[in-house]
This record gives C-alpha cells, sequence and structure tokens, in this order.
C-alpha cells in the first residue's frame, strides 16, 4: 500500500492482539492486489449485552486506482445475538468479504466479467419524496441527484433518513452526474 493502514476503534477498547490480527488481514489484502493504494478499518462495538456481549461492526474501506470499494458489516442480530458474538469473528467475515470484493475487481480489470460501475458509498443529503428524488453527499462533498425509481433492493424514498449510508453506481445523466442504481447500507454489497 502507498499509504499507510488507518485503523478506528469505537466503543471498544483496543488490544494489541486484535490489532495485529488486522494488520495481518490488510497486508494479506495488498498481497492479493499490489495495486491496493490505501485501507481504513473501523471495529464498533455497537451494543452492551448483559446476557450475550456486545454486537459488532466492521468497515474495511479499500482505495484502488480509479475506485474505492467498501465492506459494511453489521451483525445479522437474530442470527449472532445467541451465538457468542465475538470481534475477532466480525473482523474476520469483513476480511473475507473485502478479499471476495477485491478478487472481483480484479477479475473486472483482466475483462474476465461483464464491468459495471464501480459502486460507491455517500451518504443522503437531501429527500424530496413528494417529487420523487433526493440527494446523496459523496466521499468528494459533492451532491449527487438520484430518482426514486433508482432505489433497488427494496428501498423506498420515504424511508430514507438523512445521513443513512447507501450505496450507488454514478452515471452521467441529461443534466450532468447521477446516481443510479442506489442500494441499502452495508447488507446490499458486504459479500
Amino acid at each position: 500500500m502507498q499509504e499507510p493502514l488507518e485503523i478506528a476503534f469505537h466503543q471498544i477498547e483496543p488490544t494489541p492482539e486484535l490489532e495485529a490480527d488486522i494488520r495481518e488481514r490488510a497486508d494479506k489484502l495488498a498481497r492479493l492486489y499490489d495495486r491496493l493504494t490505501h485501507c481504513r478499518v473501523s471495529v464498533e462495538a455497537l451494543h452492551k449485552q448483559h446476557r450475550t456481549g456486545n454486537l459488532f461492526e466492521v468497515h474495511i474501506d479499500m482505495l484502488v486506482p480509479g475506485g474505492e470499494l467498501v465492506v459494511s458489516r453489521e451483525p445479522h442480530k437474530a442470527k449472532e445475538r445467541y451465538a457468542s458474538p465475538d470481534v475477532r469473528t466480525a473482523v474476520r467475515d469483513a476480511f473475507k468479504a473485502a478479499e471476495r470484493q477485491l478478487k472481483e475487481y480484479k477479475r473486472q480489470l483482466n475483462g474476465e466479467v461483464k464491468s459495471e460501475a464501480p459502486l460507491l458509498q455517500a451518504q443522503v443529503a437531501e429527500l424530496h419524496p413528494e417529487e420523487d428524488y433526493g440527494y446523496l453527499m459523496t466521499a468528494a462533498g459533492s451532491l449527487l441527484y438520484f430518482h426514486r425509481n433508482s432505489l433497488i433492493g427494496g428501498l423506498a424514498l420515504e424511508e430514507l433518513k438523512r445521513g443513512e449510508l447507501l450505496h450507488y453506481q454514478p452515471a452521467d445523466g441529461e443534466a450532468g452526474p447521477t446516481a443510479v442504481k442506489v442500494y441499502g447500507g452495508p447488507q446490499s454489497h458486504a459479500g
């Protein structure tokens, strides 16, 4: 990687073992795709649960030439609530999904699969459900228009909230860049 790995912990005390595990897994990603330029990993404890322990959410943001690959692993609450949730398991599962994304990205670059526009992440900035559209705030800080018909995967314009993270595919529209194929947050492309 051209830039050093970034690791952030939220509502959880980092341990040297956990940090070493994350660094080792990030190194594996860099070996898997040598053009990976930067990687950010965020680990967050979601709940303090007395009987079953914490649930953990892991986000991995990988910068590659010409794009960004994002993995967000939220726990499947019903399934993991009783399965003794463990931060190392959540990290492992997120990195497995990241590996799958990198392999898919490499296949696309090599022309082995039909290439689609990159899947990017943005936040909901404005909503106008009565007029069938909204705007996403991109990572670059620009507003990107989307229409109600761009929402897929069961998303409804009336149910979106400002600040909610979504994934989208960009396209050039008649009036400039627009977001097409707007997907729900972590479950949409977590692998």
